[in-house]
C-alpha cells in the first residue's frame, strides 16, 4: 500500500502512524508518511497544524514506546532485534557511548537522522538516560521534526501543479542533468572533506 493511499483512508492520524512505529523501533518510512500527510492536507485545503500535531503525538509516543522496550530489555533485546537490520553490536557499543556522553542532544538529533529515529529511543532507554529528562528532548526534536517535515510536504502539496509544469518545462534529459549536477556537487563536496 503506497502512502497517498493510507494518508486517503485514515487522514490526519495517518501524519503520526509512520513516526509512531519508527519510533518505536520498526525500519518504516515515517518521514515519508508525514511528507504525504502535509502534501494531502495542502491540496484539500486542510489544516496543516493537525498534520503537524498528530506527527509530534505519533513522534512522542513512539519515542516512549522505545525507551521502554530498551529501558526494560537492555543490550539482549536490542542485539537479539538489531541482527534482524543487520545491527552489529559494535555498532551498540558504540551507540551506547554516544548516548552517555551527548544524551539530550542525541535524542534531539536523532529525529532528523535516518536510521537513529528509529533506534534512538531504545539506545536512550538502554543508556538509562532519566526518563523525564528524555521525555523533555524527545518531546522537543518531535515537534521540531514534525513541524519541518509537514511545512515541507504542505509546501510541496501546495505547489504540485508548479512542480509539474516545471518538469514538463525541462523534461526528463533536464531532469537528469539536474540529478547528475546535484550528484557531481555532493561527491566533490565528500571527496574534500575527507582527510588527506
Amino acid at each position: 500500500m503506497n502512502p497517498t493511499a493510507i494518508v486517503d483512508a485514515l487522514g490526519y492520524p495517518a501524519a503520526g502512524l509512520g513516526i509512531l512505529i519508527e519510533s518505536a523501533g520498526i525500519p518504516f518510512p515515517g518521514e515519508v508518511l508525514l511528507l504525504a500527510a502535509a502534501a494531502w492536507a495542502a491540496a484539500r485545503h486542510h489544516s496543516i497544524l493537525l498534520v503537524i500535531l498528530f506527527g509530534f503525538l505519533g513522534a512522542t509516543a513512539g519515542g516512549d514506546i522505545g525507551y521502554f522496550l530498551g529501558f526494560k530489555g537492555g543490550r539482549p533485546f536490542v542485539e537479539k532485534f538489531g541482527s534482524i537490520f543487520h545491527i552489529r553490536p559494535e555498532h551498540i557499543a558504540h551507540s551506547e557511548l554516544f548516548f552517555a556522553r551527548h544524551g539530550d542532544k542525541a535524542v534531539l538529533a536523532a529525529r532528523f537522522v535516518l536510521g537513529l529515529r528509529t533506534w534512538g529511543s531504545m539506545l536512550a532507554g538502554m543508556a538509562r538516560m532519566p526518563f523525564w529528562r528524555f521525555q523533555l528532548f524527545s518531546a522537543l526534536g518531535g515537534l521540531a521534526w514534525a513541524a519541518v517535515v509537514g511545512a515541507a510536504g504542505y509546501l510541496l502539496g501546495s505547489n504540485l501543479a508548479l512542480l509539474e509544469a516545471i518538469l514538463r518545462g525541462i523534461g526528463l534529459g533536464g531532469l537528469i542533468v539536474v540529478v547528475l549536477i546535484v550528484v557531481t556537487l555532493i561527491v566533490a563536496r565528500q571527496s574534500a572533506s575527507r582527510p588527506r
